[in-house]
């Protein structure tokens, strides 16, 4: 029988960081906000929830040896790289950034298509399977796929999955569900678990998770996610821990 052991973060306990232009809240450590009981989970390394005012964003910095899954809510963001990609992300669009051995690229608000609205969206960074690839960039939409009531494959490096975006990582798949009040979605089974309300309320095995809440798992699958309200998550389903 699987070990199975589960705990829940709730939104107002995450770390933030907050400027004139950024609110982010951090579900692992990042940056000034260092917790040595909180680097990550299985091979999740971050998952930043941020809004970005309009006209503002990230400047050019440089990434490494990262995969970079990103998920807009709601606004959209302008994605610029060294290797001469660029999209804009929106809701319903699928895409990820491989570093590789070395990128520069920035992100901000697309203010040019939504003047007076900030970018709400998640960013989620897992290790590569090997150091030294060619950077790459990927994006797709699947808002049609998005349909209510439906567990969508959103990013995976597994062969055992079909999903919109590949990533470089054989054992992490990221899936996505928008749910109506009282649809119901199955937990896929996985070593690493992490579950992320992105909007709306849920109840996951008699626990209520309100929007921004997130369970982290492990040993876990087979469960119930219930709707009570209009509602998305975002599943992180993997089967090996940082450095295995």
């Amino acid at each position: 029988m699987r070990h199975m052991s589960k705990y829940i973060t709730r939104s107002g306990d995450r770390a933030r960081t907050t400027t004139d232009w950024l609110d982010s809240a951090h579900s692992f450590s990042f940056g000034d906000h260092y917790d040595p009981a909180n680097t990550h989970h299985g091979v999740l390394l971050v998952q930043n929830e941020d809004i970005v005012v309009p006209g503002q964003g990230f400047d050019t910095h440089p990434h490494a040896e990262t995969e970079i899954v990103t998920w807009v809510l709601s606004g959209s963001l302008v994605h610029q790289d060294s290797e001469g990609h660029s999209g804009v992300i929106y809701p319903g669009l699928a895409q990820r950034m491989s570093a590789g051995r070395g990128i520069r690229h920035s992100e901000r608000n697309d203010d040019a298509e939504s003047p007076d609205e900030p970018v709400h969206f998640v960013q989620m960074w897992l290790m590569p399977d090997e150091h030294g690839i060619e950077p790459g960039y990927e994006q797709l939409d699947i808002a049609g796929e998005l349909q209510p009531g439906r567990l969508v494959t959103v990013a995976s490096g597994s062969p055992d999955h079909d999903s919109a975006i590949r990533i470089a990582n054989r054992s992490a798949t990221l899936s996505a569900a928008r749910l109506s009040a009282d649809q119901r979605v199955t937990v896929p089974t996985a070593r690493f678990t992490h579950l992320f309300v992105t909007r709306g309320e849920v109840e996951v095995d008699g626990d209520r998770l309100a929007a921004s809440d997130a369970v982290r798992a492990e040993g876990f699958g087979g469960s119930t996610i219930r709707a009570t309200t209009d509602a998305e998550v975002l599943i992180w389903s993997m089967d090996a821990r940082l450095g295995e």
